[in-house]
């Protein structure tokens, strides 16, 4: 027996799966997976029990709302993936792990910087939902450090982070971000959703709280809705008592489902990160397609910092019409293809396209640097686990279905 950690391959089965939460007390033998514990009502011995009081942590039963053995298993589960993190809250949604997470730390008069590529409803909390508690926010330029550390204020007391940027696929320096903000006593929050822990383990990387839309990787199977935050004490125990607060709470089914998920992620994160790949190459040689946002592809924007800091990726990038291409030509593009589907979720096993603008979503810097703004016409793709030469083949039907230059 050795104390050695496990590898993340081995983590991403084992994980969640304690024996009292698999297993009838004083029986012998399990399951595999923790059953759905379905109950809104927990019972106390008898009134010294009541009286006495429960630690407020998972494991500990005491009302519905702070969950049971079900969404237990699967918070353990995501904290231990996330090395540095001492617990893991759950949520309905990413955006409402993003929103909690957010109120959680910040109070009137403080201030937040907030990615100038962040997603749109990452952003719209901070520029929007927020002044309603009076907490300013104020996007900055990722890609300039110098830029962010004349952004810092005194009020200033949280940093919002995503690599790589929405839509726009840009991968900033996390650790040097990171570390200017703890320099200074500011938090700093990632959303991981892209990479997950096991690509990206943001707490070792400087961050502070790592927040995931479980809908995407976790979940990919495009059948549940939910949101986690993990960090170390104390800062995940004000999360925990603002959820709480809020009455933020995840069915046992959706954790049940979220588990079942969960045990796959690593193979299916290999296998769309290969596809993607793939299809990145291919369109890199389109004539119709100036540029492809892709960091895993040498020579895309970001690639080096990709290269130092993450160790796998997914099936999400973007790519850019090459200029003489219209809106019309593009929307023919989309609605030619026949094996991805247009939506604006991720992260499932089926493949899928939206259309994207990013300058009314962007402040500082609509493309990354090098890229052509001037068309501003991009497709946004989601690889899933089909074949690599199937989705090639139907991408080569939708750009022939553009039409010419």
């Amino acid at each position: 027996m050795t104390d050695k950690p496990h590898k993340a391959a081995t983590r991403v089965v084992e994980a969640g799966r304690k024996r009292e939460w698999t297993s009838i007390p004083g029986s012998k033998g399990a399951v595999v997976n923790p059953p759905v514990w379905r109950a809104s009502t927990h019972l106390y011995d008898d009134s010294a029990d009541l009286a006495g009081g429960r630690p407020n942590e998972d494991g500990h039963f005491y009302y519905g709302r702070r969950g049971g053995p079900t969404q237990w298993a699967l918070a353990d589960a995501l904290t231990s993936l996330e090395p540095g993190a001492d617990g893991t809250e759950l949520f309905p949604s990413g955006v409402a792990a993003i929103a909690c997470t957010l109120l959680a730390v910040l109070r009137p008069g403080d201030e937040l910087l907030v990615t100038d590529n962040a997603y749109e409803p990452t952003r719209n909390i901070a520029l929007s939902m927020l002044k309603q508690f009076g907490i300013t926010a104020r996007p900055f330029d990722p890609l300039a450090p110098d830029g962010f550390t004349d952004a810092i204020t005194d009020a200033t007391k949280a940093v919002m982070l995503e690599s790589p940027g929405s839509l726009t696929m840009e991968v900033c320096d996390i650790p040097a971000l990171a570390a200017l903000a703890r320099e200074r006593g500011i938090l700093s929050i990632i959303d991981n959703t892209w990479a997950t822990p096991l690509g990206f383990p943001a707490l070792q990387h400087g961050c502070d709280v790592s927040v995931m839309s479980l809908t995407k990787h976790v979940g990919g199977h495009s059948d549940v809705m939910m949101g986690s935050a993990s960090a170390a004490k104390p800062v995940i125990n004000r999360i925990r008592r603002q959820a709480q607060f809020m009455g933020q709470v995840v069915s046992p089914d959706d954790a049940s489902l979220a588990l079942r998920g969960l045990r796959s992620m690593q193979v299916r994160l290999e296998r769309s990160t290969q596809t993607a790949l793939e299809v990145a190459r291919w369109l890199d040689a389109r004539p119709e397609v100036s540029a492809v946002l892709c960091p895993m592809l040498p020579g895309a924007p970001g690639h080096d910092l990709w290269r130092r800091d993450f160790s796998g990726g997914c099936g999400l990038f973007s790519f850019v019409l090459a200029n003489g291409f219209d809106v019309g030509g593009r929307a023919r593009l989309i609605d030619a293809l026949n094996l991805f589907g247009i939506g604006f979720s991720w992260g499932g096993f089926e493949s899928l396209a939206i259309p994207f603008d990013p300058a009314p979503v962007h402040t500082l810097r609509p493309w990354p640097p090098g890229i052509d703004a001037g068309c501003g016409l991009g497709v946004r793709l989601s690889i899933g686990l089909e074949d690599a030469e199937d989705l090639i083949a139907d991408l080569a039907c939708g750009l022939d279905a553009m039409g010419a230059k």
